[in-house]
């Protein structure tokens, strides 16, 4: 079994080249969250994300267009407390919901569109970029029509956040779990709780990011796959997690879109006390455990098909485990900065809510199995997301 504060976290200041800056500041935490148009009343769909964010452009909020027509992001403004952050996020959604409804749609906060989407993809195509996108990797901008949250957790320089990055590696197949909402794929039950962590692989510049031995091994990585042919430029390094290419921060990317607020808030929650742990680690240098990459691949694979209501397996030792206790250690290991920042009670109250009533996998599935029709997941999304 994982050991708190044994197995995890330390990200030893100067192991093999890689050096850390000593945080003199709290740190702050920022969210994107992607967000599908369907229909209002057929919940399919639609390429309305124009008119949409046409209408929003007047709201006093951060609002922007996807990779297609069908999706819409949100960024928060840098928070300093989860308080603030569940505050801009209602803000954001409710305005975004409104423009929406002006439109005939509703908005979704679902990882994939569930059922197929019709005929050819409407990508952002007006941007130079998204045609060489779609000429260059076919097919594979099809996983375009899918939702993440990306959450930021600064101020960190590059070298600060690739040092952190390699300790957060073993933590992504239990916040992969954790936010576990993508069933359903194309019109079927995938028989993995996040199809979209599966789908995304795909793409060469996706999954897993390497260990890094040095900041300049990292510049070596994205260079390499820029000069292969795997990215345009570095917003395609699609990696579960990397420090940001425009941001002082370190970028979780792993994470698929849930519709309720508070399991959005334990994310960003749980991702900032474990960098806040990590980087207490590193001032007092402890040891970097070893890993095997091939064991955290299938922990990442398994973490996807059983979500939070099956087995993991430990990063380290690859021994199958209940996915409630790999996330109960997280919540565990980083319980000291949460109690610090006031957030304790928060956290464990909405995990335990996770734990007792479900997974958003487990509920998509629920409302599935009452009728065996989709479009019941979907107005069961639908009415989530609009649940502020």
């Amino acid at each position: 079994m994982i050991e708190p504060g044994n197995s995890t976290t330390s990200t030893g200041s100067g192991d093999n080249g890689v050096h850390a800056t000593p945080l003199t500041a709290p740190l702050t935490v920022g969210v994107e969250e992607e967000f599908l148009l369907v229909d209002a009343r057929t919940f399919r769909v639609v390429p309305a994300a124009p008119l949409v964010l046409a209408t929003a452009a007047g709201l006093p909020h951060e609002v922007h267009p996807e990779g297609t027509r069908y999706q819409v992001e949100i960024s928060t403004p840098v928070a300093d407390s989860a308080p603030m952050l569940r505050e801009e996020l209602a803000i954001l959604r409710r305005s975004l919901a409104r423009a929406a409804r002006a439109h005939g749609c509703r908005l979704l906060a679902a990882p994939s569109p569930v059922v197929a989407v019709e005929g050819p993809l409407h990508l952002t195509d007006d941007e130079p970029r998204q045609r060489e996108q779609h000429r260059r990797f076919g097919a594979l901008t099809d996983t375009l029509v899918s939702c993440g949250r990306h959450i930021h957790v600064g101020t960190l320089d590059v070298d600060t956040a690739v040092a952190v990055s390699n300790r957060v590696r073993p933590w992504l197949p239990t916040l992969i779990a954790l936010a576990a909402n993508s069933p359903f794929w194309g019109g079927r039950d995938t028989g993995h709780a996040s199809w979209r962590a599966m789908a995304w692989s795909g793409w060469p510049s996706a999954g897993l990011p390497p260990h890094f031995t040095s900041t300049a091994h990292f510049r070596r990585s994205v260079q390499t796959l820029l000069g292969s042919g795997a990215a345009l430029d570095t917003k395609m390094v699609y990696w579960d997690l990397r420090p940001s290419g425009h941001w002082p921060t370190l970028e979780i990317r792993a994470p698929d879109m849930s519709p309720d607020i508070d399991t959005a808030i334990l994310q960003a929650e749980l991702v900032r006390a474990l960098v806040a742990t990590i980087l207490r680690d590193i001032a007092e240098q402890r040891p970097e455990p070893a890993l095997r990459d091939d064991v955290l691949h299938l922990a990442r694979w398994r973490a996807a098909h059983d979500g939070l209501e099956g087995f993991g397996l430990d990063p380290y030792t690859g021994a199958e485990l209940p996915a409630a206790d790999l996330a109960e250690a997280l919540l565990e290991l980083v319980a000291p900065e949460l109690a610090a920042s006031g957030e304790l009670d928060h956290a464990a109250k909405t995990l335990g809510g996770l734990l007792r009533d479900g997974s958003g996998a487990h509920r998509q599935r629920a409302a599935f199995g009452r009728r065996q029709d989709l479009n019941d997941v979907l107005r069961h999304l639908a009415d989530e997301t609009e649940n502020f």
